[in-house]
């Protein structure tokens, strides 16, 4: 019985001391499996599957060395021309990749789970909580005379919220300062090629071909925000690259607004954004102007509504029908992808047809309840609240305008959810496929972690602005 003992000891001990061989060990064996099952019942997607699988393989080892290439990943989503069942993508597959590589490190070689301490994680993990029981409670049978959501589709919804919580917190665990410069780069890389392609027509056929359905409003936000915060805040920047950041954000404007100025949530986020970080940076300046801007802004709001009004007439209608609908279970909601469902027993204009909310605080309080709402300000609350701190505390230069641009894209990033389920998308609108730009926020929201753990838990002296 000793003898027992001590060898289960010592296979703890060698799997702990060589993690790395046996995951690529776990990951040969399945693939060697994998090619002897796929040939007795191949379709061309299997086969397809399969001539990557090599590429996969690298990949993950690759991964299992270097984790923080797979926050490239996420990003790199956007341009992958992959889409699996329901729309499901790479950047999905990259960030549960991650969270299970993130979890076993801390079980295997760890021994514990440690968190980073942040006032940030504990509304995101109450909220994953109140997000995995509102799950269970779309299990239960709400409405008689009609049929729930397929459990593909509560999944699926359920997942989004999951794996979208789970981007902050690999940014949060995963990165540091320098990874995340490197992931503000290539991001606006990507973006300017986007955006390029927008106003070049030769260009426009890569867009086509692999951004076309994958740049919700949160890509535009968070182009705008980082490009912005960089181009005005950076003094470390060399002025050809601040003025290319200023030439950005101008065809951002451009394409959002004079190319595509019907899509509100193009540029109405983006706007909100820059005067956001303007506003932040300037707030005494911002709280002597409110009171002049209130007339232009109501204005401004008046004219948006009134250039979209049966859009806008029958968003209200869907509101108050999804409350009545929630009213069966308003503390944590019918669960994920339900409501959509039990609308044909609420007709709206005199059709009994399935409909959404377009509002991402409408769909949370359905899915999730008056609980998920306040667990979702709550987090949101909190990041605010982080980066308001860390304005002044950071250096100048990249980390003070990251800071500006962090919160310039959060206040974006909630007017966003207002417009539409862009922040987390629901399964039956915008679906698992929006999820490449939605997690856009949650990653860089999880920067400002980064930032906290080296300049506010291990404080450093900020160095004075630079002026080149």
């Amino acid at each position: 019985m000793t003898g027992h003992f001590l060898s289960i000891g010592y296979l703890q001990f060698w799997l702990a001391k060589n993690r790395l061989l046996w995951l690529r060990l776990l990951v040969i064996v399945g693939v060697l499996l994998l090619s002897v099952l796929i040939p007795f019942r191949a379709s061309q997607t299997h086969m397809m599957v399969a001539l990557a699988l090599p590429f996969l393989v690298v990949g993950g080892v690759i991964i299992t060395r270097w984790p923080q290439l797979g926050l490239f990943g996420i990003i790199a989503g956007l341009v992958i021309p992959f889409d699996g069942p329901s729309g499901f993508n790479s950047s999905m597959v990259f960030v549960a990749g991650l969270l299970g590589l993130w979890i076993l490190d801390m079980m295997v070689r760890q021994h514990k789970i440690q968190l980073v301490s942040s006032k940030t994680i504990l509304p995101l993990l109450v909220f994953i909580v109140v997000a995995t029981i509102s799950f269970g409670m779309g299990l239960l049978p709400w409405y008689t005379f009609a049929q729930a959501a397929p459990l593909g589709a509560q999944l699926g919804g359920w997942s989004i919220y999951i794996l979208s919580a789970g981007a902050f917190l690999i940014v949060a665990h995963l990165g540091d300062l320098r990874w995340l410069k490197w992931m503000v780069v290539f991001f606006l890389v990507l973006g300017s090629i986007f955006i390029a392609g927008q106003l070049i027509r030769p260009l426009g056929q890569f867009n086509h071909k692999f951004f076309s359905t994958n740049t919700g409003s949160l890509f535009w936000t968070w182009l705008t925000a980082l490009a912005f915060s960089q181009a005005v805040f950076n003094r470390d920047l060399h002025w050809s690259w601040r003025g290319a950041l200023f030439a950005l954000v101008g065809a951002i404007f451009f394409a959002s607004f004079v190319l595509n100025q019907d899509w509100k949530s193009g540029w109405v986020p983006p706007l909100i954004t820059v005067v956001a970080i303007l506003g932040i940076r300037f707030w005494r300046i911002a709280l002597f102007l409110s009171p002049f801007a209130f007339i232009p802004v109501s204005y401004l709001i008046t004219k948006t509504i009134a250039t979209d009004t049966y859009s806008w007439g029958t968003r209200v209608d869907a509101w108050l029908i999804v409350a009545e609908i929630t009213r069966a279970n308003p503390i944590l909601g019918l669960g994920f992808a339900n409501y959509n469902a039990f609308a044909v027993l609420f007709p709206i204009r005199g059709y009994a047809v399935r409909f959404n909310s377009h509002s991402q605080y409408v769909d949370i309080v359905a899915q999730m309840g008056i609980v998920g709402l306040v667990c979702f300000f709550w987090f949101f609350g909190a990041v605010g609240w982080l980066g308001w701190q860390l304005r002044e505390r950071v250096p100048a230069g990249f980390p003070r305008a990251y800071v500006y641009g962090a919160l310039g894209g959060l206040v974006g990033m909630l007017v966003a959810a207002a417009l539409g389920d862009w922040v987390l998308p629901f399964f039956y609108n915008i679906g698992l496929k929006g999820f490449r730009a939605s997690v856009l926020g949650w990653l860089f929201l999880g920067g400002l972690v980064i930032l906290e753990q080296q300049y506010l838990v291990r404080p450093q002296t900020p160095k004075t602005e630079s002026r080149s």
